[in-house]
């Protein structure tokens, strides 16, 4: 008797596994990230006019627990970066990265030692939504984006963060109970 291993892609097992992409595309739950001017646009694309609850979207999450969506809206400071990769590392999985704006894209025009040049070094990222800010049809286009690459299955397997900040770590409390204390950050040293 055969095992599970050496069942091949049949009518059922197909079936089952594309009414499983078209769950995950129609219920994606965002987990707002914004940080500058593109978090406004993030904020207009929620609403009447343009209303993201068709899609599934209906409520920006406040707990990245509840979320498999970040959309990352603007610069990404040096000290943010551990924050960000700690919300990421929260979201529960399979989960998804909108990189909105030229800031969080490639550090925009902020070319300096204290903004990351590309949210990619923090987290991977799925789709990026450019202009300076993107208005929410951009938004709308990059969630749709998304939501094909979902739908045929493109993005199933996780990439890991390319950047110097891929190994990110966050602040741990000491488990004999002294103070809390941070451990090295290794973001990267500016170039």
């Amino acid at each position: 008797m055969a095992g599970l291993g050496d069942l091949r892609h049949n009518f059922l097992t197909g079936t089952v596994e594309e009414l499983v992409k078209w769950a995950r595309k129609n219920s994606v739950w965002p987990n707002t990230f914004g940080l500058a001017c593109c978090a406004i646009e993030m904020m207009a694309t929620g609403a009447a006019n343009y209303d993201i609850s068709r899609f599934g979207m209906e409520v920006f999450r406040a707990s990245p627990r509840q979320a498999d969506l970040m959309i990352v809206a603007g610069r990404v400071s040096q000290k943010m970066a551990p924050v960000l990769r700690q919300v990421y590392d929260q979201m529960m999985e399979p989960k998804w990265v909108i990189s909105m704006g030229v800031c969080a894209s490639s550090g925009g025009m902020f070319n300096n030692y204290a903004i990351v040049q590309g949210v990619d070094q923090i987290v991977p990222v799925d789709v990026y939504a450019p202009g300076c800010p993107p208005n929410p049809e951009t938004l709308l286009h990059s969630i749709l984006t998304l939501h094909a690459k979902i739908q045929s299955g493109e993005i199933t397997r996780r990439r890991e963060a390319t950047g110097r900040g891929a190994g990110i770590e966050v602040a741990e409390v000491l488990p004999t109970g002294g103070d809390a204390r941070e451990a090295p950050v290794p973001v990267g040293t500016p170039s």
